[in-house]
């Protein structure tokens, strides 16, 4: 993606501590000449080899994995905060603009086997459960209901490349002060959150 490269985030443990924190992303390759994307958790984990991977899976239903080849490269894009910025927040006169963070990740894709698609839904329900006031455990499940597996396919993504924007208004420092306190007062949660990120 276009970065600029006052907005361009570097900071790989940062970064990965993103795509912990958001990792409902967005899987796009090629379907039928087309760029098809799906909506999914893809997280962050690495590999026998301590190589940084992106591990999910889809419904057998979706047509998306009939294009899965091994070492086909896939484009994986996580969304994190953003908030209107209004340029009457500014000293100087300006246009509005946008503040968001936002990271993609390159990847080639290799299908799963039914066994290794399985422990990942047991570490993907595991991360998701802890916290809850009555957490499952797909452990208990009957046979039955955990013969859904079939019907989903499972991947990993081999991380090849991470593109990371955080813009955080970095090139109006003498404004900062005032975007933060102006976004504080908003009631919405992006805004909130891009004025914690501003702090830091």
């Amino acid at each position: 993606m276009y970065i600029p490269p006052h907005y361009n985030n570097q900071d790989i443990d940062e970064i990965k501590d993103f795509l912990r924190q958001n990792s409902f992303g967005i899987l796009i390759n090629i379907v039928d000449h087309k760029p098809w994307g799906t909506h999914i958790p893809l997280e962050l984990e690495t590999d026998e080899n301590g190589k940084d991977i992106l591990v999910g899976h889809i419904a057998k239903a979706n047509p998306q994995w009939k294009n899965f080849t091994n070492e086909a490269e896939v484009l994986c894009i996580f969304n994190g905060p953003h908030a209107y910025v209004s340029s009457s927040w500014y000293k100087e006169e300006e246009v509005p603009t946008w503040n968001y963070i936002a990271v993609h990740v390159y990847g080639t894709l290799r299908v799963l086997t039914e066994q290794e698609t399985m422990q990942s839904m047991h570490r993907l329900v595991d991360k998701y459960e802890k916290n809850s006031k009555q957490p499952i455990s797909l452990k208990n499940l009957s046979p039955k209901t955990l013969r859904q597996v079939k019907g989903v396919v499972g991947f990993q993504v081999q991380v090849s490349d991470i593109q990371a924007t955080y813009k955080l208004s970095q090139t109006r420092a003498d404004d900062h002060h005032k975007i933060i306190s102006e976004l504080e007062e908003r009631p919405d949660s992006g805004s909130q959150s891009i004025a914690k990120h501003m702090k830091n």
